[in-house]
């Protein structure tokens, strides 16, 4: 099948409202929606698949089933599902708050960071929200102005209407203000750094949690230009390509598109009504609708009268590898450029290490301290291969190398995996891995 509709999960956060049900047609039996996960693997709120022989099954067990080609060979690169897209009605305003990038994330949360875009779909009079700072502000006056409930005073404020967009990079101190509906997409993360929170309280009659400590450590504090580059797209970076589409059914009443084996493609309607067509098959969409067709798909159309936002991965620019050569006492790790060439390299004595989880501790660290040490961000990275050892060695009570259970190709590949949030290959040969990668491409 070549078109997937989806269902969303729903979250009924004290901040939403109710037009995601009154004028999306979404199906919740809650007073408040908050929020709706149209297009999500993620395990906190999946969307599920509404048509088909798929039909009441996550998206992520039709992708577990038909193979991770259905996604597409840019997507190759991401360990998980790239993206989750949603609708989000702020009633009231959300809480000041800032996501991590890749590196901090994975280091202390174990998951991606988020960088994300906002569509406004709708906007009440002199509706705003917050986008960086006015000017810029040391540490230690950020930590003072949280504690002292004077941070709004610094904060930039941007007022919105229908059609704005936003495009909100890790680290970007953000919030989405009162009466505003907007269409969000952003890489596939729910970490969230709450800063301020307006003293509100939860279900449980507490305050909510605020995440002072690690916010100081992530947020970028000077102002942010909202920046235009991604013409003609809406949004464009390594994450995700976002694309707008309008029909007005008389002069535009329909859109011809391509699904190639680069990338699936997510249709998410704004607002409208019509026909999606693939492969022979047909389907309605109305407003609110959420699509998802697999990379390969091939022709398709949409026709009839809508907004709508397209979203499909494109290829890394500039990628690199990490190749990681493990011997009886040490690691060698190398990063490597689009053209196979040694861009860093590093030893590091495994000795002292002793068990299996400190040895893979170690080699994960030192590879992402390789990195920032040549100034490269971790998603761009878009694999590891590794070498492990063919023969049993005994070291200070570590276990067997090549023999024992732990040194399998899946056991290094998920501890690999807790440091390097990217696809990750093992090699028996040590010279193959040396040269990282390459055969990931």
């Amino acid at each position: 099948m070549s078109i997937l509709k989806l269902r969303p999960s729903c979250k009924d956060y004290l901040w939403g409202g109710h037009r995601l049900k009154e004028e999306y047609g979404k199906k919740y039996e809650g007073e408040i929606l908050a929020e709706t996960w149209e297009l999500s693997c993620h395990p906190d709120g999946p969307s599920y698949i509404e048509n088909g022989p798929y039909a009441g099954k996550t998206l992520q067990q039709y992708i577990d089933r038909e193979g991770k080609e259905v996604l597409g060979a840019n997507c190759r690169r991401f360990r998980d599902f790239p993206i989750l897209t949603k609708f989000i009605d702020a009633r009231d305003n959300l809480s000041i708050q800032v996501h991590p990038d890749n590196g901090y994330a994975l280091k202390n949360e174990g998951q991606y960071g988020k960088t994300e875009m906002w569509y406004v779909m709708d906007a009440g009079e002199d509706a705003y929200l917050y986008y960086g700072f006015k000017k810029e502000i040391s540490k230690e006056e950020f930590e003072k102005r949280i504690q002292k409930d004077t941070l709004l005073e610094v904060l930039n404020a941007v007022p919105v209407q229908k059609g704005d967009v936003l495009f909100i990079e890790s680290g970007t101190i953000h919030a989405i203000g009162k009466n505003i509906l907007i269409a969000e997409i952003q890489q596939n993360s729910n970490i969230t750094y709450r800063v301020y929170d307006y003293g509100r309280v939860g279900k449980d009659g507490k305050k909510r949690d605020l995440h002072i400590e690690k916010a100081l450590a992530v947020t970028n504090r000077v102002p942010i230009v909202r920046d235009k580059s991604s013409y003609p797209h809406v949004a464009d970076c390594d994450y995700f390509t976002v694309d707008k589409l309008n029909l007005d059914g008389r002069v535009m009443k329909m859109m011809e598109g391509n699904v190639s084996e680069e990338s699936f493609a997510s249709v998410l309607i704004l607002d409208g009504e019509g026909l999606i067509s693939c492969q022979g098959e047909t389907l309605k969409y109305k407003k609110g609708d959420s699509f998802f067709l697999p990379a390969g798909s091939g022709d398709y159309t949409v026709e009839g009268f809508c907004d709508a936002l397209i979203t499909t991965i494109r290829a890394k620019a500039a990628p690199v590898r990490i190749g990681i050569d493990i011997q009886k006492e040490e690691a060698k790790i190398g990063l490597i450029d689009i053209h196979r060439k040694l861009l860093a390299f590093e030893k590091v004595n495994l000795e002292s290490c002793g068990s299996f989880d400190i040895i893979f501790k170690k080699i994960g660290e030192c590879a992402v301290a390789l990195l920032d040490k040549q100034g490269i961000p971790m998603d761009q990275c878009i694999g590891a291969g590794v070498g492990i050892p063919e023969i049993s060695v005994k070291r200070n009570g570590a276990a067997d190398c090549g023999e024992s259970s732990l040194w399998t190709e899946k056991n290094v590949a998920e501890k690999i995996g807790r440091y390097l949030p990217i696809p990750v290959k093992i090699a028996g040969t040590d010279y193959v891995c040396a040269l990282g990668a390459a055969s990931l491409s």
